[in-house]
Formats: structure tokens, C-alpha cells, sequence
């Protein structure tokens, strides 16, 4: 499809949108910011994407020291996944994170080391089959131990790429992100990690650092769980902003044609053309994309940037940024497209939008 098509398409189904919304009653939580949503027109949804890559991305200076760019920590990768973890954690550092950690289970530690020195890779999580049941507890409480020794050094951490089902793998991240939630560490949460907070929603619940990135059908389950009832397109906008609000105020990005996001308390969608190519591991593209992203923007302290949520900010501008690599690696490998294509136009992609100088 050519982008003018698209472009156009995007617009009647947004009108599409809006009418659907001026027709729905929302609730008294709501009423201010749908009507605001109607009142602007076509636009009020799209967010400035551009603009806010551009306003969050901080300049390169000489005088400043490793670290203040950022430093990422992916929770994830287990004996049968060990690309997804590598591909957040690489894509953090080719946007222009400083550092990028792994923390996996000692299995897939090798793996992912194999993959590139530039990550820092800690196997210290464990799963069942490696663990006797009277042994656990104690196991469990080591796992915390180590990695409470790392995470006041995180800007973010990116929970669940690669990370499995494994039951006490899952409640050894449970107790980490209890932990990272009591020292507000942001969080943002995709693939297995999205299956542990549908079961658990009072790890992310009323918790305003931490992000969601659904697909289609972690999105479906979402609301299935937390709003009892299934996924109205038609009124996609108002069921997203219901849904977070339900949560407590995360802010959740919904992947999809169109992403839309929202905190609770506004809904933007981001609608630059991306790629038809469908490959694996472009969500884990993107949840290192918003890690970084998000830390930018809290950087900011609301002095030089838009008055919004860092959360939403940084979901804006992780969802522009890899759907401008994705049209980029689509124009030059069409079917073939990989993943590893596209964090290879991270850095250009940025780099045509915000120069380094």
C-alpha cells in the first residue's frame, strides 16, 4: 500500500473513531478528556511523534560521563529464548543507551553473551527444573539479593522478553519487580512478563512507572481480565483509556496498525508508516526502544519538555522511532525483512530525525 493510501486510510478510520466516541457516555473519570478528544478534531489523537523524539533525545557532550545517557536492564531469557532479551537490550544501546544489561537465567547467559560483548550479562535467575522444592525459598531469596545489588544503578528495566512460563522463574521476577517498584525503577513490561501481570495485576496496579506494550491477543486478555468484557474496536480509544485507568494509571501502548497509548488520562496514537513485514521480535525492538526513551524524558523534570506523563513520552517516541527502522529495512530487504535488519536503522533512523550535531 502507498503511504498517500495509507495515510488517508488512517484519517477515515479515525473519523471513524470520533464518532464512535461522541456517541458513548464515558464515565465521570473520562468525560473531560474524551470531550477534549472530540472537540480537536482529527488531530487530537496523533501525538506530535517527531517533535518529541527531538525534545527528549539529549544532545552528545563532551563533558559528560558514561552512564547519564542511560542504563537498561532487561529481566528475560531462559534456556528456550535467548534472541528476544538480546534484541531489547542491542537496540537500547544503538539508540544511545550507555549501557545495556541482561539478567537471565544461567542457561541462556552463555547464548546471550555469544551474541555481543557489548551487553553486560548476569545469569542469576533460576528455574524449576534446577531447583530442589525444599530449596526455593532460599534460592529465591539469593536471586533478589544479587540483583538488589544492581538495580538502583538502572534508569529502566524491560521485563519478560524471552522470559518463559516457568513458575518460580515467574516468582522470582515478581519479587524483583516488587522490589524495583519500591524504588521507583520505571518498568516496561512485554511479552511473558505481560502473562505475569494479567495473573498478577497488583505487581503493576496504581504503579505510574510502569508501562505495558501489548500485542493483539495480550491485549485481548488484558481486558478480558481487568474490564470483564472484549475488545470494541469501535471504540478503541475510550476502552484503552478505561483499561489503564482500571489499572491504576499504567500507561499501556497498544501495538497495532495504529499504536495508541495511553496513562489513564489521555489516549495519542502514532500512525508513521512502518513496514507490512510481520517478523518476530519487533516488539522486543520496541520495549528497549521505550526503556530509553523513557528515561530521556524523566531527565527532562518537565523543564524543557511537553507537559506530559514521561511514560506516554516515552512510549511515543519508542513507537516512531521503530516504525521509521521498520519502513527503512522494508524498502531495502521487502520479504526478507529480520529483525536484526531493523536495529541496524535505529541509529540512522534517529539520526535523520534528531542529528547528533
Amino acid at each position: 500500500m502507498h503511504l498517500r493510501c495509507y495515510s488517508h486510510t488512517i484519517l477515515r478510520r479515525q473519523h471513524h473513531l470520533l464518532r464512535c466516541l461522541s456517541t458513548h457516555h464515558p464515565t465521570t473519570t473520562t468525560t473531560t478528556t474524551m470531550q477534549s478528544v472530540i472537540s480537536g478534531g482529527t488531530h487530537s489523537l496523533e501525538a506530535d511523534a517527531l517533535n518529541i523524539l527531538r525534545l527528549i533525545s539529549p544532545t552528545l557532550d563532551a563533558t559528560k560521563h558514561k552512564g547519564q545517557a542511560g542504563k537498561i536492564a532487561v529481566v528475560g531469557g531462559c534456556r528456550e529464548y535467548t534472541g528476544a532479551p538480546y534484541f531489547s537490550a542491542i537496540s537500547a544501546l544503538k539508540i544511545g543507551a550507555d549501557l545495556s544489561h541482561v539478567i537471565c537465567t544461567k542457561d541462556a547467559a552463555p547464548v546471550i553473551k555469544s551474541y555481543s560483548p557489548e551487553l553486560i550479562v548476569h545469569p542469576l535467575l533460576e528455574e524449576s527444573y534446577s531447583v530442589k522444592e525444599e530449596d526455593r525459598k532460599s534460592v529465591a531469596t539469593l536471586v533478589l539479593d544479587e540483583v538488589d545489588k544492581w538495580l538502583e544503578r538502572f534508569d529502566c528495566l524491560v521485563i519478560g522478553p524471552g522470559l518463559g512460563r516457568d513458575p518460580f522463574l515467574l516468582d522470582c521476577v515478581s519479587d524483583i519487580m516488587k522490589h524495583a517498584r519500591r524504588s521507583n525503577v520505571p518498568m516496561v513490561i512485554d511479552g511473558d512478563g505481560l502473562f505475569l501481570v494479567t495473573n498478577r495485576l497488583d505487581l503493576v496496579s496504581g504503579y505510574p512507572l510502569a508501562v505495558l506494550t501489548p500485542n493483539v491477543n495480550e491485549y485481548k486478555r488484558l481486558v478480558q481480565k481487568v474490564l470483564n468484557c472484549e475488545v470494541n474496536d469501535q471504540n478503541g480509544p475510550h476502552q484503552l483509556l478505561s483499561l489503564a485507568s482500571s489499572i491504576g494509571g499504567v500507561t499501556i501502548l497498544r501495538k497495532g496498525q495504529l499504536d495508541y497509548i495511553s496513562d489513564g488520562k489521555e489516549v495519542k496514537s502514532v500512525s508513521i508508516f512502518g513496514s507490512p513485514r510481520r517478523c518476530g521480535g519487533q516488539g522486543d525492538i520496541l520495549s528497549g526502544s521505550v526503556a530509553v526513551f523513557l528515561a530521556w524524558a524523566r531527565k527532562l523534570d518537565g523543564k524543557d519538555g511537553p507537559a506530559m506523563n514521561p511514560t506516554v513520552l516515552g512510549c511515543i517516541a519508542g513507537s516512531a522511532l521503530m516504525r521509521k527502522a521498520a519502513s527503512l529495512a522494508f524498502e531495502e530487504k521487502k520479504r526478507s525483512t529480520l529483525t536484526t535488519d531493523i536495529i541496524e536503522y535505529l541509529g540512522r533512523s534517529l539520526e535523520d530525525i534528531c542529528p547528533a550535531r
